[in-house]
Order: C-alpha cells, then structure tokens, then sequence
C-alpha cells in the first residue's frame, strides 16, 4: 500500500523555495534569460521597477531630450511619449543578428541615450496602439 507522509513544519514553504530556485535557475541559464538579467543589471532602478511592473521601461534621448518607452520585445517596441505618457510614435530599429530579446534592448536603449540621432536615422516609423503594447506576463 502506498503511504502518505506528513510535511514537517515549514516544510511546504521550504518546498515552494526549492522549486522557485530550480526554475529561476534554469530561467537564467538560458540565453534569453542570462540576456535579461545583463539588461537588468543596466537599468536604473526606476527603469528596473517600471520594467518589473509594466512590461517596458523609459528612457531619455541623448540629442533631443525626447522621452522614448521600450517595451518589451525584439522590434516595433519603441514608441516616442509626450510629458504627459502618451504614445506620440512608433520607432523600429534593431542591431543586426538574431539576439535575445534582452539584448535588443539593452542595444535600443543605449543607441538613444547615447546616439539617438543615428538610431533614428536607420529607424522605420510606425503608428503605435495601445493593442500592441498590452501588459503580458512579466518576463522571467
């Protein structure tokens, strides 16, 4: 016959903990994963908790002082915000290759903190709803 047997106290707890670590460290041994965290890693803590909580996170461009939102994702991610949160426009450009989505973003943020100008440049511009960019899942 088959028993069963009792949790000890915490036991359950110590269980749940057990488990989250095995898959957060199979998460981040992925590509995508380890991808994510080196983008992370180079936010600021407000984009970090944007990031956390609403999919994508803001930054500043270098040459016009424009607010840019990149959400998450690998293309049409990138939309101009007015002061007052808006979607004003879309921009398309990604680095060159096939890359985890973490580091296509960490390249979209750079190239407008540090050369929106030429980012823009090579851009495609695109009208942005608010469909695409609808809060998923949060991202490991």
């Amino acid at each position: 016959m088959f028993g069963f047997r009792q949790w000890p106290p915490g036991g359950r707890s110590l269980m749940r903990a057990t488990r989250a670590l095995f898959i957060r460290h199979g998460v981040e041994g992925t590509p995508e994963g380890r991808s994510l965290r080196l983008l992370r890693e180079w936010l600021s803590s407000a984009q970090r908790e944007q990031f956390a909580g609403k999919g994508y996170f803001e930054v500043v461009g270098s040459d016009s002082g424009k607010r840019y939102r990149i959400h998450a994702g690998a293309s049409l991610n990138v939309c101009e915000i007015d002061e007052r949160g808006r979607l004003q426009g879309g921009w398309c450009f990604m680095p060159i290759g096939v890359l985890p989505i973490g580091d296509v973003m960490l390249a979209q943020k750079t190239a407008l903190e540090c050369c929106e100008s030429g980012a823009l440049a090579v851009a495609r511009s695109f009208v942005p709803t608010g469909f695409s960019f609808r809060h998923g899942r949060p991202l490991p």
